[in-house]
């Protein structure tokens, strides 16, 4: 990967894993370790390795607020069924509920469904990051390693559960008493 100009070549692939090298060669490093991530990413290798401190954890919290709005979005649409199927009297605890969910739900449709970080997860697990041979060969001693995963049925799961939700709320307001 050429980052322009005269700089060395930073990131590796071997194989389909990317490291971004931690170099600083000048005011406009961070930068560049940005555009190799991007680049890294539009390859979409399976592990990418981020030495530079600063952006691995932006990274990381960049895909932990993804993963937090997904979960509301499907405890809340599961949580407004439940409340609907236990007190079909009572509209007003799952309507809230319901309409947390498509809202968290709309949100992550339209900041994180295009981004190429939602494919990818932080690597935690001490075990699974021991059996990496790449980790040996890093210069930095704590950096953020991200792993891709199929997100297709995490998309298709909080999406069907927030329009089963909304859908409930709807039908419930619609045969409610006038």
């Amino acid at each position: 990967m050429d980052g322009g100009g005269d700089r060395p070549e930073r990131v590796l692939h071997a194989g389909n894993i990317a490291i971004i090298r931690e170099i600083y060669d000048g005011p406009d490093s961070q930068d560049f370790f940005a555009i190799e991530l991007e680049k890294a990413l539009d390859s979409c290798c399976s592990i990418i390795v981020i030495e530079p401190t600063e952006l691995g954890e932006e990274t990381a919290r960049w895909i932990s607020v993804g993963n937090t709005l997904h979960k509301l979005a499907v405890v809340s649409g599961v949580s407004s069924l439940v409340t609907g199927c236990l007190w079909p009297q009572l509209f007003a605890p799952q309507a809230p509920l319901g309409i947390f969910s498509v809202l968290c739900t709309g949100l992550y449709t339209a900041s994180w469904q295009f981004d190429h970080c939602v494919k990818y997860q932080v690597e935690r697990d001490q075990k699974k990051l021991a059996r990496l041979p790449i980790l040996n060969a890093l210069a930095s001693t704590s950096p953020i390693v991200l792993v891709r995963k199929d997100d297709t049925r995490r998309k298709i799961l909080h999406c069907t559960v927030s329009l089963v939700a909304a859908a409930m709320c709807m039908y419930r307001l619609y045969i409610s008493p006038k």
